[in-house]
């Protein structure tokens, strides 16, 4: 139980070189706590999910999910170090509603557009694009799965809302700003990167550094390789300013494209310091390190690259600063009002 997990983190974890977790003293620690341990006994598998949680808790690394393959543990949760820092911080709040976004934006502060939802097995994708003052185009989306969904023969609620804001984007010439709203998105598809930036760039734009593991050795890592947004057929330079909205519950590919965003010399970040899970996900096949499995574990779920943004900084765990930073006010947002949104057309002119 306990030897298949922390070998497998010794080997496959990305961020050891950053990360203040003691993983020797963790072994010297719970190797003889779980030696005492009887797997056929409910009372000393809770006692092991506890002892997993602990263990845990300080890891950096903010995609870091841990589901576990014992049937007396099907009802728990699964163990989440950045949640449970999340919800313990002195700033937590709760994600804006998804209504907010779906009815109060599009009622308040849209001229015209489109909203939509697709349903796939594990999630509802939401989207909304439209125009402000009739000159400013605005994207919200919920997940980042846009490339699949728009790629599918049959029409769907998102790809209607994408086809509006890409027809916009290639084919206006009035337009004065751009914003890309991201709160409460959760993360998705890497492909989403290109799909989504390729179309706004003419250039590669250089946003940061990926590595990973080469071998076993705790510190075993590749050269940092350069990351970038990849243009993509048809695109064209966006020359007016591009805002991304992000909050504390962005997180993943919506961090990664606030931060592509930012490098761009037209770009501005707009709301909240984000969750801080910049890690890129891959399956273990690919890399040396990531997500693994063991007998008892379903999935230990956690990044296969680490990311470093181009000013040097590893944001992985702390999130990523916002260049203006507007804190979440539920008693604007129940008035319905969104001064988030707000101070991003403050930015275009």
């Amino acid at each position: 139980m306990f030897d298949g997990f922390w070998t497998g983190m010794n080997n496959n974890y990305v961020f050891w070189d950053i990360d203040t977790v003691n993983w020797d003293q963790v072994y010297r620690t719970y190797k003889p706590l779980f030696a005492k341990l009887n797997v056929n006994d409910s009372n000393d598998v809770r006692k092991a999910y506890t002892y997993f949680k602990q263990m845990t808790s300080g890891l950096v690394d903010s995609h870091y999910d841990i589901s576990f393959a014992d049937t007396w543990l099907a009802d728990s949760n699964s163990v989440n170090p950045a949640y449970q820092r999340k919800i313990a911080s002195p700033g937590f709040h709760p994600p804006i509603s998804i209504f907010h976004f779906y009815d109060t934006i599009p009622r308040h502060y849209l001229d015209a557009g489109r909203r939509g939802f697709t349903n796939t097995p594990d999630k509802q994708y939401v989207a909304v694009s439209g125009t402000i003052n009739q000159n400013i185009l605005y994207l919200f989306f919920n997940g980042f799965n846009l490339k699949t969904l728009f790629n599918t023969d049959t029409i769907n609620g998102v790809k209607r809302v994408e086809q509006y804001f890409f027809d916009a984007l290639a084919n206006r010439t009035d337009l004065k700003g751009i914003i890309i709203d991201v709160r409460g998105n959760g993360g998705g598809s890497l492909d989403d990167l290109n799909f989504l930036l390729g179309k706004m760039i003419t250039q590669p734009l250089h946003f940061g550094y990926t590595r990973s593991k080469l071998g076993n050795g705790r510190l075993d890592y590749s050269p940092w390789a350069p990351a970038y947004v990849s243009p993509q057929a048809g695109s064209k330079a966006v020359t007016v300013p591009i805002v991304m909205l992000a909050d504390a519950w962005s997180v993943s590919m919506a961090e990664m494209t606030t931060m592509a965003v930012k490098a761009l010399p037209n770009g501005h970040f707009v709301g909240e310091r984000t969750w801080g899970a910049n890690g890129p996900l891959t399956g273990n096949k690919f890399y040396n390190g990531g997500q693994f499995s063991t007998g008892w574990l379903k999935l230990v779920y956690t990044s296969s690259l680490m990311f470093k943004y181009k000013d040097g900084n590893i944001y992985e765990g702390t999130g990523f600063p916002p260049d203006m930073a507007v804190p979440y006010n539920p008693a604007a947002l129940k008035a319905g009002r969104d001064l988030q949104l707000e101070a991003a057309l403050s930015l275009i002119h």
